[in-house]
């Protein structure tokens, strides 16, 4: 087998692989923001997702 390919160095390597079903509806918007905001329909998500986890604390 080849050796993997090395990318850009990072402090907080991305590791996991998460498969989800959306909606159009969502995908739509999913898009629509990561567009807007010039990052990565992942960053999106990762942002939402600590966005709610942040709230939680706060309860």
């Amino acid at each position: 087998m080849g050796q993997k390919k090395m990318g850009r160095p990072t402090d907080n390597p991305k590791e996991t692989i998460f498969k989800v079903r959306l909606d159009k509806g969502t995908v739509e918007a999913l898009a629509e923001c990561a567009q807007e905001l010039n990052v990565s329909k992942a960053e999106i998500i990762r942002r939402g997702v600590h966005i709610i986890h942040d709230s939680l604390k706060e309860k």
